[in-house]
């Protein structure tokens, strides 16, 4: 496997602070670092620890932990979300990472029931401190390459004049380098929304806007958190436009529209199975990015059996799945798509046991002194989009948590994987294992 490469961060992201600098370090050091008035008209003042020589320490199985949890939770989400039968016809995209990213950066603030929630939410029985750690971890990139363009943001907004723990403002610095913005959201909880979401449209090169619908960052908010994730790859081997043809797309509904559909044969990392675990055929075929080190898989069920391959897939299983692909010569064909999806997650999360947060919740760990305003969860919202075509991938996605004061041997043959019916599909860090978009589609050409 050649070396990861990835783009530098944006101007949000900057590299760890040294791990867990204390308390009485942090304050020295924060002092505002950059003060002005965006577009917006509301002030930002960076708070921020300064960066280190080298990323903090991590242990590499904690790390390996992290993101088969993180695929866990990404497959918890996919369930959630398509339970119902709306949600199960419709296309559907998500980031996993990024979800995990914020959520990353309220657990260390928080103690008690709403701690052990959000920790089983997770799949994570690291300390809150080692779990942001090693997602940092994961999160980090590297410089870019000609086919290959990531980048990271996470950021934190506070209501100006809100003091925050130190203990817990140097956690966020050594997992994620975040600075702290501070923001107006008392006066005025408009211009301190669009501020925030105009940050996260600019580190996604303008595919995610408003992030945060109007009204979820009211009066009432004190934080604001969101992780900007941005990505557009290039095929190690692209399509040729010249094979493209309309092909029929047999949608769950039982209509068959027409749709552009790519079309080649090569080498490809490629597996099938019938019966067993999942209960019914399936293949499934890895499509390599340029850099070598990232890789769209997609996992296509028979005709007929989408439903039930979906609701069947574990963590346990898709894992058995990625681990069987070998080196296949197949003719494979794949429609074009593009779409968006906009969640807001709160239900989901509720479904998925987190109660505590949104209600008597316990984020004692955020607050620093000065305060005995207590917090909540008010909101978990996510936006993410991805397009594919003959030249590979561009996808993004927000994400966002905005915390409120609280109320009190190969074959000869080639193997044939026409994808004519929905499918799952997953982007993901073939060396790391991080899930960085999960999704279905149902009909290519729905928006």
């Amino acid at each position: 496997m050649t070396s990861r490469t990835r783009s530098t961060r944006s101007r949000t992201r900057r590299r760890p602070a040294a791990p867990l600098l204390a308390p009485v370090l942090v304050a020295a050091l924060a002092a505002p670092l950059l003060t002005g008035c965006g577009s917006t008209g509301v002030a930002d003042q960076v708070v921020r620890a300064p960066a280190p020589t080298s990323a903090p320490p991590t242990d590499p199985a904690q790390v390996a932990a992290t993101a088969a949890a993180t695929n866990a939770l990404g497959l918890d989400l996919l369930h959630t979300l398509t339970a119902t039968p709306d949600g199960a016809g419709r296309n559907l995209v998500l980031s996993p990472s990024g979800l995990a990213t914020v959520l990353a950066m309220v657990l260390p603030g928080a103690r008690g029931a709403t701690a052990d929630e959000l920790a089983k939410a997770l799949h994570t029985g690291l300390t809150p401190q080692q779990y942001a750690l090693a997602t940092g971890a994961l999160n980090r990139t590297g410089p870019p390459t000609d086919g290959l363009t990531l980048r990271q943001a996470d950021d934190l907004w506070v209501q100006q004049g809100f003091p925050l723990d130190q203990g817990y403002l140097a956690t966020l610095a050594a997992a994620f380098g975040t600075g702290v913005h501070t923001a107006d959201f008392r006066k005025d909880p408009e211009s301190a929304r669009r501020t925030v979401n105009a940050t996260v449209e600019k580190a996604t090169e303008g595919r995610i806007k408003d992030l945060f619908a109007e009204r979820t960052i009211n009066q009432d908010t004190r934080l604001a958190l969101t992780d900007a994730l941005y990505l557009k790859a290039r095929w190690a081997t692209p399509f040729k436009a010249s094979q493209t043809s309309d092909r029929p797309f047999h949608r769950p509904d039982g209509s068959t529209p027409s749709v552009a559909t790519m079309a080649r044969t090569g080498t490809l990392r490629y597996a099938d199975g019938s019966g067993g675990i999942l209960g019914q055929p399936w293949q499934a075929v890895e499509l390599p990015y340029a850099d070598g080190g990232m890789a769209m898989d997609l996992l296509v069920p028979a005709q007929g059996g989408f439903e039930a391959f979906r609701k069947g897939l574990d963590q346990a299983q898709l894992t058995m799945i990625l681990d069987s692909l070998t080196e296949r010569s197949v003719d494979l064909t794949l429609p074009r798509f593009h779409f968006e999806t906009a969640n807001e997650l709160t239900p989901t999360l509720r479904a998925l046991g987190v109660a505590a947060a949104f209600d008597a919740a316990d984020l004692g760990g955020i607050p620093g002194p000065g305060t005995d305003e207590r917090l909540k969860v008010g909101t978990v919202v996510q936006k993410a989009t991805v397009q594919v075509d003959e030249d590979g991938t561009v996808a993004a996605a927000g994400s966002g948590v905005g915390i409120e004061a609280a109320a009190g041997a190969v074959p000869k043959r080639a193997e044939e994987l026409h994808i004519d019916r929905p499918f799952l599909f997953l982007i993901r860090d073939t060396t790391t294992g991080r899930p960085l978009f999960l999704g279905q589609v149902t009909d290519p050409q729905a928006g």
